[in-house]
């Protein structure tokens, strides 16, 4: 979950399902699913060899319990992934 000093917790914007837990939801599991894909992002990212320097991966769980990956990126770590995802796409584009 995002806390103080997070998305979802800034004054005026205050999204309050962002930062409140509700009885008999399970976030530990959407957290945990989150991890996992969070990881297995992170490792096709460098499998893929993009310079993982500026990219930060985060898991958290929604309201609903659902996993979320919060995938933040500086500009020339974008720009990177945008030309390494053209260049796939018109690889299996030429494949089918």
């Amino acid at each position: 979950m995002d806390g103080i000093g997070d998305d979802g917790f800034d004054g005026e914007d205050l999204d309050p399902d962002a930062v409140l837990w509700v009885r008999g939801v399970d976030y530990l599991t959407g957290w945990r699913d989150a991890t996992e894909a969070a990881a297995e992002l992170g490792d096709a990212l460098m499998a893929a060899g993009v310079d993982t320097a500026g990219i930060k991966l985060r898991a958290a769980a929604a309201s609903d319990g659902s996993g979320v990956v919060r995938l933040e990126l500086s500009a020339a770590a974008a720009r990177e992934v945008a030309v390494r995802a053209h260049v796939a796409a018109i690889r299996w584009r030429d494949v089918s």
